[in-house]
């Protein structure tokens, strides 16, 4: 097996998430910028753009759980997720996050953090 080929499972899965993630922030919160348009359209539109986000999610965790945890895999996912959302929110939705939203979702990356080590 070649160095490339059994880094994989450790690298692929956290750069899958990511790009998961954009898909699925955009599913989730981008239709608030645009409130006028109906509802069941941004559902719609949210469903399409999932459909991405689960090709590449699944194999993210399917590769993964090779080398990591179930909840290892969810807990990258989470703070994945938060990070994203932070980035997402500021330059797409214009609310930059505040001080105390900073401090909580860092609070929670710290715990996220735990589920890595071995007791």
């Amino acid at each position: 097996m070649s160095s490339s080929s059994s880094l994989a499972p450790w690298v692929l899965p956290p750069l899958l998430l990511l790009a998961s993630n954009l898909f699925m922030t955009f599913a989730w919160y981008g239709h608030l910028a645009y409130k006028s348009t109906a509802l069941w359209m941004v559902v719609l539109a949210s469903w399409g753009i999932a459909f991405f986000e689960y090709w590449l999610a699944v194999p993210a965790n399917r590769i993964g759980h090779e080398v990591y945890s179930a909840a290892q895999l969810k807990t990258m996912q989470e703070v994945i997720t938060l990070t994203v959302f932070a980035g997402f929110s500021a330059l797409w939705l214009k609310e930059p996050m505040s001080p105390s939203q900073l401090l909580g979702f860092a609070l929670i990356a710290c715990g996220a953090g735990l589920v890595f080590f071995k007791p």
